[in-house]
């Protein structure tokens, strides 16, 4: 089977691509901002300097914290895959800094730690390392598949990769009987990463076509008149929807997969960038099909982090730099361009505060903002650097 890595040229997607294209790209040359026209107006110069502070104060020697010591609120597994992905794209991008690769075997540790005799993961672990539940939540369980498979396939040494390859194993048998949309699209992705890793694989592309059709599946179920989305609401994550198809598209060439891909995103666009600003959905109210507003607040940095991955991916397969501009402007979000113009990200701390408020920005710095934004700025940096 055929590996389409690099995916179709811009010309030789079909034409009412084109032409949304080169819309899209109209909309984003009228904005006025200096980071709403393309690549050559953010440089890496622009980045703030790298500082996990922040992420080893919240890490010990069993993995990374949900909250700080003062609260003891204990070990979140999708927390620690998320850690787990920082830092596989953080020793890519340092070339196996020391100390990074040391918390990299600390949340590797973690997820095999959490994982059942029976290739489940449990989700969480208290302050004083109890654990009480059988096995943790289907987005739990796609995150830490799709962390694993980006360490099984940009792992910084074999031991890391064949490490995940095994916890991967023993879950396999799982994944094709996930049911939460969010579960399946990240397993997707780790998925495909897997094949990158090993290619061909035929078993793993077709659980891949058989996860990419539930998920278009319910694109249909759920699209109707003005509404072109996944389910009847709006929620947390929304990118990685679309993310999951494009993924499956690069290894099976599905153009279903890539049409659905991009009339969702076309129709999250609407959603969430107003004046050339990323304006996520509220984790305070999530939009649902019926209503015609959505409330602004409270906005996430997961769902940014979302964005900016899925507009990777785009310019990956498409080579059009509109996606690297939209990248650009969703990273921005961290920074101050968004509805408070207030950075939620910490100079000094190198934390990022949990999300947008009515008046002001949650001073809280979790682990999974603070993970949210450095995953976002590590993948930025990758492209200004490409």
């Amino acid at each position: 089977m055929k590996l389409l890595i690099n995916g179709p040229k811009l010309a030789l997607l079909p034409q009412r691509y084109l032409l949304y294209v080169i819309n899209y790209k109209q909309t984003i040359m009228n904005t006025k901002d200096r980071y709403t026209s393309n690549k050559k107006t953010f440089c890496i110069k622009d980045l703030p300097e790298m500082n996990f502070s922040h992420i080893e104060n919240l890490t010990d020697d069993t993995g990374i914290m949900q909250h700080d010591l003062l609260t003891r609120k204990g070990y979140r597994l999708d927390d620690n895959a998320s850690a787990l992905l920082l830092f596989v794209l953080a020793c890519k991008h340092t070339h196996n800094d020391k100390s990074q690769l040391r918390l990299l075997h600390v949340y590797l540790s973690f997820i095999y730690y959490m994982q059942t005799d029976l290739g489940e993961f449990k989700n969480y672990m208290n302050y004083r390392k109890e654990i009480a539940e059988e096995c943790g939540s289907e987005d739990s369980f796609g995150k830490t598949i799709m962390a694993l498979g980006f360490l099984m396939n940009e792992g910084p040494s074999n031991v890391f990769s064949k490490t995940a390859a095994g916890i991967i194993s023993r879950a396999y048998h799982r994944i094709d009987k996930l049911i939460c949309i969010h579960g399946i699209a990240n397993a997707v992705i780790g998925i495909c990463q897997c094949i990158k890793y090993k290619n061909p694989d035929d078993i793993k592309r077709d659980l891949v076509i058989k996860l990419s059709d539930k998920i278009v599946n319910m694109y249909r179920a759920n699209s109707s008149g003005n509404w072109h989305w996944f389910e009847p609401v709006l929620t947390y994550d929304n990118a990685i929807l679309p993310l999951a198809l494009l993924n499956a598209y690069e290894i099976t060439g599905n153009k279903y997969c890539l049409t659905t891909a991009f009339d969702a995103m076309e129709f999250l666009e609407s959603k969430v960038f107003h004046d050339g600003v990323l304006s996520l959905t509220s984790d305070n109210g999530w939009y649902k099909q019926e209503k015609t507003t959505c409330s602004k607040f409270d906005q996430q940095g997961i769902n940014a982090m979302a964005m900016i991955l899925y507009y990777q991916q785009a310019f990956r397969i498409t080579r059009n730099e509109v996606y690297l501009s939209r990248m650009y402007i969703s990273y921005q979000w961290f920074l101050g361009k968004n509805d408070l113009d207030l950075p939620l990200y910490d100079f000094s701390t190198g934390g990022c505060a949990d999300g947008l408020n009515i008046k002001e920005i949650n001073l809280n710095q979790d682990a999974a903002s603070t993970l949210a934004y450095w995953i976002s700025h590590m993948i930025v940096a990758s492209e200004l650097q490409a």
